[in-house]
């Protein structure tokens, strides 16, 4: 699949059969994770957590359904593999860090699409990660260091398919 079609097909898949993905499936989506642009190139800003751990999963899954409020949800919707992206962050606007981080699991996003792998964003549960101190600490993160986004990954019956481009769907404002 050319990168363009992977884009075009690119969609939020939320139904995994517990299968996971193989090691080098997750080698090739972490490559395309460190070939993400980091602002002023700092990379010493960033961590990624690769976690398959079932018990965090499952215990992260029920903080976060009750941080939705709905204790029956399963915001992690099943995905064998969780890999957290999170940045130091500094005093005030962390526009820099939480792109960084955007940047970082939408390259992993383009990639497993081109691998046939289930993906999604992972946002809300990332919220009820960073609002629960005893999950928190399991992931042993440095001072000043803080979950931004996630993004699930696993095996799925759904395809990807070439989608076509709303080109309407937000206004562009061309300035020659």
């Amino acid at each position: 699949m050319e990168t363009l079609k992977a884009i075009h097909a690119r969609k939020s898949v939320r139904s995994y059969t517990g299968e996971d993905i193989s090691e080098k499936e997750l080698e090739d989506i972490l490559s395309a994770a460190y070939t993400a642009p980091v602002g002023m190139g700092k990379y010493e800003t960033i961590k990624l957590h690769v976690i398959k751990n079932k018990f965090f999963l499952d215990k992260l899954d029920a903080a976060a359904a009750k941080f939705f409020g709905d204790p029956t949800m399963h915001p992690l919707y099943g995905a064998p593999t969780l890999v957290v992206v999170s940045s130091q962050m500094g005093d005030g606007d962390n526009a820099v860090a939480v792109s960084n981080c955007a940047c970082i699991v939408e390259n992993m996003s383009i990639e497993a699409v081109e691998l046939g792998v289930g993906t999604v964003h992972i946002w809300g549960a990332i919220g009820a990660l960073n609002q629960n101190p005893e999950l928190l600490a399991e992931l042993k993160l440095p001072e000043g260091f803080k979950p931004v986004c996630a993004i699930a990954l696993g095996k799925t019956t759904e395809e990807y398919a070439f989608r076509g481009v709303d080109t309407e769907r937000f206004e562009t404002i061309k300035m020659y």
